[in-house]
């Protein structure tokens, strides 16, 4: 999966710097190298874990400090930017409800993980779920750049928006089930993670409904890029501190394993 998760952010990504017209900025270089660190951390940890190369798992592990905060703060300050173009435009940001819960839903599952960190198997299904939520995103960006049933090459092709968001969701309920149907106790985050994205769609409905989408979209927009930057970076990071994270050493719990697979 994370695997997975990697090739669809360099081809999420593709359009924007090898389109028709690309035109990447200071913004987009910014996740994509936030992206791709939680994704390579991700992945070392696993391979350190399954190695049973446990002080090395937790020395790795501190960095969630950096790199949590810094994908939720580049997360955060592009929310405000695509609202901030909806705003100027005059079309609205589609992406307002997305982009928005998207963010609290990552803050969300890495939280999650360090409550739940002395169970081993589902820390690390908390925090590999996470991978889920920007292989979606990724997918969604993959299926209207790359695949020509589904790009937008005018007004008339709109409706291949829902398409492909209805895709993305599809596989990305496919997988999370996968999970749970391999290990129930433990697999839930990856259901979860899926789950978030019709979540948010039918939360964009109901917004929609009672007028608050456009109101969201001026707030949101009217925030600054930078403090928002700064703002949610010390947030995640403090988070993160105010539950003991970096400051101690856990000794080995059962549900470790010698041949290094979690229980």
């Amino acid at each position: 999966m994370l695997a997975a998760a990697l090739v669809l952010t360099a081809t999420g990504f593709w359009d924007i710097y090898f389109g028709d017209s690309p035109a990447p900025g200071s913004r987009q270089h910014f996740h994509l190298v936030a992206n791709l660190l939680w994704l390579t951390l991700l992945t070392w940890q696993l391979r350190l874990a399954a190695t049973g190369n446990f002080a090395g798992h937790r020395v790795v592990g501190t960095w969630v400090l950096l790199l949590a905060p810094l994908l939720f703060a580049s997360t955060s300050m592009l929310s405000v930017h695509s609202a901030r173009k909806g705003m100027v435009s005059g079309l609205g940001d589609a992406l307002i409800v997305q982009n928005v819960m998207g963010t609290l839903e990552f803050g969300l599952l890495v939280l999650l993980a360090f409550v739940f960190r002395k169970r081993r198997r589902l820390h690390g299904a908390l925090l590999l779920s996470t991978a889920i939520l920007f292989m979606g995103i990724a997918l969604f960006f993959t299926l209207i750049g790359l695949v020509p049933a589904f790009r937008i090459e005018g007004p008339e092709t709109f409706h291949r928006f829902a398409s492909a968001a209805m895709t993305g969701q599809a596989v990305c309920l496919a997988v999370g089930l996968a999970f749970v149907a391999r290990d129930w106790r433990n697999g839930w985050p990856f259901l979860l993670a899926a789950l978030f994205f019709p979540l948010n769609e039918l939360l964009r409905v109901l917004l929609a409904e009672i007028g608050l989408i456009q109101p969201l979209t001026r707030f949101v927009g009217s925030l600054g890029e930078i403090p928002v930057l700064a703002g949610s970076f010390a947030l995640m990071l403090g988070l993160l501190l105010a539950m003991g994270i970096g400051r101690s050493r856990p000794a080995m719990q059962p549900g470790w394993q010698r041949t290094g697979a979690p229980e």
